[in-house]
């Protein structure tokens, strides 16, 4: 870190800000937080090639990151993992969180948000359709009763903010959403910056979506294993979209331990890359574009 760990006695001083934590004027950075699937890469009890790899770029955390913008960190998305990610990545702080979907890869550490607030002076805003709140109010209930708190940072602090499939605006910055599917019977998001996109949990992108993936420099899309899945992308799908939208270069997330990562990406076209925990990648500074 760049400054002294804080004390229990200022976690509540928002002066604790360490270097590179606040906004730099624009979009600048993507941090991949995790890049695995929903039970992470080593698998309990799994002994295969990849599981055993010491290529540290085989182990996957589940699926998130962090999109660093003019006003602070935000953060997409709040897997079991956060707590882990964030502290080997150095990210003492997020100033909000946009989701996905509710799955509980995607969702289940939110309580690891409750230091936040201390140093915000605020709620964390949680920017969700409202499928996501209502599964957020109901796995948390507890930081939704009525009752007074037995002391600070007992429970999370949270604030929502609804979104739809329209634009909005985080951060100062504007996110274009992306409508995805995943499987048969869940709707999910992806997410524009400016020519950056991540489509995580999907298997289909809807015409209208494509058209709004048009132009992207950087594509980051769901790509589970090798075989066909019913609610993922395999490989060869994914890169059936990635020859559709024609980004300068592609990202596969969201992995299996089927994929090892060298030998994999040694097969992909010279354009396509696998992503893997503790990537990071520059964010186009052009203005966002519309859809």
């Amino acid at each position: 870190m760049n400054a002294s760990k804080p004390s229990s006695n200022d976690l509540d001083d928002p002066s604790y800000l360490p270097s590179g934590t606040q906004g730099s004027g624009a979009a600048s950075e993507v941090i991949f937080l995790g890049t695995g699937t929903s039970v992470g890469v080593p698998a309990l009890g799994c002994q295969c090639e990849v599981c055993g790899s010491e290529d540290p770029r085989n182990n996957r955390t589940r699926c998130s990151i962090v999109i660093r913008l003019p006003e602070g960190n935000l953060l997409i998305d709040t897997p079991p993992d956060l707590r882990s990610q964030l502290l080997r990545e150095e990210i003492p702080l997020v100033h909000a969180v946009v989701f996905t979907h509710e799955h509980v890869d995607h969702l289940y550490g939110l309580d690891d948000l409750r230091l936040f607030p201390f140093r915000l002076g605020h709620a964390v805003p949680l920017y969700c359709q409202q499928q996501v709140e209502d599964r957020i109010r109901r796995v948390y209930d507890y930081a939704f009763q009525d009752r007074p708190a037995t002391h600070p940072g007992s429970t999370p602090q949270l604030d929502f903010v609804s979104i739809t499939e329209d634009p909005f605006t985080v951060l100062g910055q504007e996110l274009i959403p992306i409508p995805l599917k995943h499987g048969p019977y869940f709707d999910v998001l992806g997410f524009r910056v400016n020519d950056f996109a991540y489509c995580t949990d999907t298997n289909h992108v809807p015409a209208e979506s494509l058209a709004r993936l048009r132009g992207v420099d950087t594509l980051v899309i769901d790509s589970l294993r090798y075989r066909p899945h019913p609610t993922h992308f395999c490989v060869a799908e994914a890169l059936e979209i990635i020859a559709e939208i024609q980004p300068r270069v592609a990202y596969l997330t969201h992995i299996s331990h089927e994929i090892e990562h060298a030998s994999c990406e040694a097969e992909l076209p010279d354009n396509v890359k696998l992503a893997y925990d503790g990537l990071r990648l520059p964010i186009s500074r052009r203005a966002g574009a519309s859809s």
